[in-house]
């Protein structure tokens, strides 16, 4: 699919007053499209050339996602590469219209950031990481758009759980997805559309769900303040209430795992509530892919992040020598 040509508008992104602290404190610059709408990506690195590619992270979706949830990657690989970072539609500093959110929609804001970011490095593939359900949008960005990445790098991805795989026996298209239209009608009555949002998105709330999350009583607490602030902000409840009625979801997520070209990198938790990666068996015997176990739950970056950082720079040094 080609995406319309964008503009960055750096000085707009500066001038612009957020409505709530940035997840990141970084450059930021954003980029429109008639489709993706507005969207807010950072950018940071060294002064000097690094020599290596520039890295793009993108976060995972939930009901308060963000680019915070990158933020530790962000902040180490700042200082010796260029990193980027962006807030999908209807998250964190992007637009959070009143519209059905899809694998498409995220996709295309992938795809819309990383060719500004190659155009930025002089047409350069890029290398890209991304969390939970974010891994399903890169993978098809990355079997859409095979030149544009170098590598990819996949953090706790949905897509390989039984669920999945019994979804993925029902057919339908490529871009078919596990969409409930009755359920995001039931979310979606004014009457309690905001107050249920609100109840969902409470601190308890939210340290539940975090705790599910890492599997763990401990868990990050900037990572819980700023999801609180993120989620009571104008037009929050929009995206989550695609994601909570399965329109996010793609029916054959496996199947775009199984079609990527280049280097793929794999991490996961074996703690909290997303450790069912039954169907990775469907790439485990690939030769581009590399597959890491770690003893944390589904953030491995905000638990263990030398050990994630350290597996991530040999694959990478191990993809460059291949």
């Amino acid at each position: 699919m080609q995406l319309a040509t964008a503009e960055p508008t750096d000085r707009d992104a500066m001038m612009r007053e957020p409505t709530m602290p940035p997840p990141l404190s970084a450059p930021r610059f954003e980029l429109a499209d008639p489709r993706v709408g507005r969207i807010t990506c950072y950018a940071d690195g060294p002064a000097g050339p690094s020599g290596q590619p520039p890295l793009l992270l993108i976060h995972s979706v939930n009901a308060a996602a963000s680019a915070y949830e990158i933020k530790p990657l962000f902040e180490h690989y700042r200082r010796t590469r260029q990193v980027y970072a962006l807030d999908l539609p209807g998250f964190g500093l992007s637009d959070r219209a009143d519209r059905i959110y899809t694998p498409r929609l995220m996709t295309d804001a992938i795809l819309l950031a990383a060719n500004e970011i190659s155009r930025r490095h002089g047409g350069a593939g890029i290398d890209a990481i991304a969390v939970s359900l974010g891994c399903e949008f890169a993978a098809r960005a990355g079997a859409e758009a095979a030149n544009l990445f170098r590598t990819l790098g996949l953090i706790s991805p949905t897509g390989f759980d039984r669920r999945a795989e019994a979804a993925a026996k029902t057919g339908g298209d490529r871009n078919a997805t596990r969409a409930m239209p009755w359920l995001r009608n039931i979310f979606t009555v004014p009457l309690w559309k905001h107050r249920f949002f609100s109840l969902l998105t409470s601190r308890a709330s939210i340290r539940f769900f975090l705790r599910k999350t890492f599997g763990r009583k401990e868990i990050d607490e900037g990572l819980l303040e700023y999801d609180y602030i993120t989620t009571h902000q104008p037009g929050a409840e929009n995206a989550p209430y695609s994601f909570v009625s399965g329109y996010m979801f793609s029916v054959h997520a496996l199947k775009l795992y199984q079609a990527l070209a280049m280097p793929v990198w794999m991490v996961h938790g074996v703690r909290g509530d997303f450790v069912d990666y039954n169907g990775k068996h469907a790439v485990e015997g690939l030769p581009n892919w590399r597959i890491q176990v770690m003893q944390t739950g589904a953030m491995p970056h905000f638990e263990q992040l030398d050990k994630v950082v350290a597996s991530y720079d040999d694959f990478l040094a191990r993809a460059a020598g291949a």
